[in-house]
């Protein structure tokens, strides 16, 4: 009966310190790096499909806040690319022939919200799904390729930004807000490491990282050059060309002006947790 007693007493204590050893690590938050890929969506890709995926990178501090809640600040960068030569199925944008690519740079705050309480290094706390949701600046420049050439869009103005013939379409600029929003999952490695995997889609205010928004406008400048060839400006802004007669005829539909573009990324997560004690309490 005593061993019976003395076994039991010795396991209560166990559990005791280990519950005592839990309490006394404090989360103060963490450090990492992420990698993965990133899709874009908007007038090129409306439906929309996952087709094109493209590299995403980035590094993050998240301060915790408790068990359950953090601040998080990251930095991203992602590929965007899209060609409406994977648009087949619809004639219209088959024909338009239109392409992009574009680097993303992206700085944003986020709030994490774990659904599960989270202890680096603890046996019964060690993984927990989460949401995240923000605010962040991008940055963007759209471009293609001409006659093998790199040509950057925006200052081209290939619906008539910033003509004389379209007053009211002013230049885009280079910088959008966005709003992450997404979830993600994240586990304890030991007390020093955490895996994780979490995909964010992004809302933004701009409607041109891929260039395309409103109407035709073949007016709006110079078509050709003296010795007869069409001048960049008129070769990059109608390309339907290339697929058969042209179609770009003044105000006609171009692009999808009520929708906004977007992008999404999908990645993996490392990250170095960065812990504290404190006395457990009795």
């Amino acid at each position: 009966m005593k061993k019976l007693l003395f076994s039991a007493l010795l396991v209560i204590l166990a559990a005791l310190h280990s519950s005592g050893q839990e309490q006394a690590i404090v989360h103060e938050g963490e450090f990492g790096f992420s990698a993965g890929a990133a899709q874009y969506f908007g007038d090129l890709n409306p439906n929309p499909r996952f087709n094109t995926p493209n590299m995403a990178l980035g590094a993050f501090f998240r301060k915790q806040f408790g068990n359950y809640v953090a601040m998080r600040i990251q930095a991203n960068y992602a590929f965007l690319a899209y060609s409406d030569k994977y648009n087949k199925s619809n004639e219209f944008m088959y024909r338009r022939n239109l392409s992009f690519n574009s680097n993303i740079w992206e700085l944003a705050l986020m709030g994490d919200f774990n659904f599960f309480k989270f202890v680096p290094g603890s046996e019964d706390h060690r993984f927990t799904p989460y949401m995240s949701l923000g605010i962040g600046a991008l940055n963007y420049n759209p471009y293609t390729y001409y006659q093998g050439q790199k040509v950057y869009l925006r200052n081209l103005g290939t619906e008539g930004q910033g003509s004389g013939v379209y007053p009211e379409r002013k230049p885009y600029g280079s910088m959008a807000i966005c709003f992450p929003l997404g979830v993600g999952v994240k586990y304890s490695l030991n007390r020093q490491m955490s895996l994780g995997f979490e995909v964010l889609y992004r809302f933004t205010t701009t409607d041109y990282i891929d260039d395309v928004s409103k109407t035709y406008a073949p007016d709006a400048q110079t078509q050709f050059l003296p010795n007869g060839q069409p001048t960049v400006w008129y070769a990059l802004q109608d390309r339907s060309y290339e697929t058969g007669e042209p179609i770009g005829i003044k105000d006609r539909q171009r692009g999808y002006s009520n929708q906004k573009d977007s992008y999404l990324t999908a990645q993996v997560t490392l990250s170095f947790n960065l812990t504290s004690y404190k006395c457990p309490s009795y």
